[in-house]
């Protein structure tokens, strides 16, 4: 069996702020006083949200975001991904310290220093909560704007909260460029994916695997080419799946969807985009060939500029013809 190390990945769902080295948060805590739970098992997604929040209150130093954003392009290169779409809560953290360009703006610098310290391509994804204010999403987008780095803008967070609040700053990003990437289809059923699509003009879902529950939507979601970015032990971690065996990959990716392969909140759930790789080998019997066929679905599905899509697609066939 070929290394999947090596195989060379493009990472579309991954969160900064799951992403932190235990030593790291550790230190971090300590220097501001923070008392952070040990990680266990999660009782509902509430609790996963509160445990966010500790971790959150830990960034308050320009310093603590470049030192976890070098880290965080480290941590990737080591896992063969050539191309990281890292999501981040910028717009939070600007109103939590009363600065809201200094977040994202250090978490680029750092961003820069480590893509250019490993040779990973890095860009970001912001992300809003479905529980907090219209004006904090618009201060999100007005971010994206004035940031190239930033490729997308999304919602997430509990999505038994609606939408439809939303739906004027969806449309305000369609008109200005911005691609939006929603959360949907993970907690609730296939209704959060159609929401996702219409009301919120999804380019990619965040999760989504709940669209099998919708024959219909399978076939709205393949024939619109909307990726899904699917996340097992996350799910399974927090409760969404009850276990790898059963979680709804091998009928996703039969359904003809484009199916990407994602982390989520690794260093919550102890994950790695190889030991998913290698769990999807292990659990469902992939062959290289689908491994390798994953890892293409997410170059394809990804924001990156073509030359780097066509170098990642490059490195997965050298990888499988190896």
């Amino acid at each position: 069996m070929r290394d999947l190390r090596v195989l060379p990945k493009a990472h579309l769902h991954v969160h900064l702020e799951s992403a932190i080295r235990p030593g790291t948060l550790a230190e971090l805590a300590a220097a501001h006083g923070v008392v952070v739970p040990a990680v266990a098992r999660f009782d509902g997604f509430a609790a996963f949200a509160a445990y966010g929040d500790v971790v959150r209150s830990c960034l308050r130093e320009p310093a603590d975001f470049v030192r976890v954003a070098e880290e965080f392009c480290a941590d990737e290169a080591a896992q063969g991904v050539g191309y990281v779409e890292v999501t981040f809560t910028a717009a939070a953290h600007g109103e939590r310290l009363g600065d809201p360009v200094m977040p994202l703006e250090a978490v680029l610098a750092g961003l820069r220093a480590g893509a250019a310290a490993h040779g990973v391509v890095v860009r970001v994804v912001l992300d809003h909560s479905r529980r907090r204010a219209v004006s904090r999403m618009r201060a999100t987008l007005a971010l994206a704007v004035s940031h190239p780095e930033v490729v997308a803008i999304g919602v997430a967070g509990e999505e038994s909260y609606p939408l439809a609040p939303f739906a004027g700053v969806c449309d305000e990003a369609r008109e200005a460029g911005v691609r939006l990437v929603h959360h949907a289809g993970e907690a609730c059923g296939a209704s959060s994916v159609r929401e996702a699509l219409t009301v919120g003009h999804a380019r990619r879902l965040g999760h989504g695997f709940r669209v099998v529950e919708d024959p219909s939507l399978v076939a709205a979601v393949r024939d619109a080419g909307v990726a899904l970015e699917v996340c097992p032990s996350s799910n399974v971690a927090l409760g969404f799946v009850g276990s790898w065996a059963e979680h709804p990959l091998p009928r996703l990716v039969s359904a003809g969807l484009a199916v990407t392969l994602n982390t989520d909140v690794p260093s919550v759930v102890g994950a790695t985009l190889t030991g998913e790789f290698s769990r999807v080998r292990a659990v469902f019997g992939a062959s290289d060939g689908e491994l390798a066929a994953l890892a293409r679905a997410g170059v394809d599905a990804s924001f990156a500029p073509v030359a780097v899509k066509e170098r990642l697609r490059a490195g997965i066939e050298g990888w499988l013809a190896g």
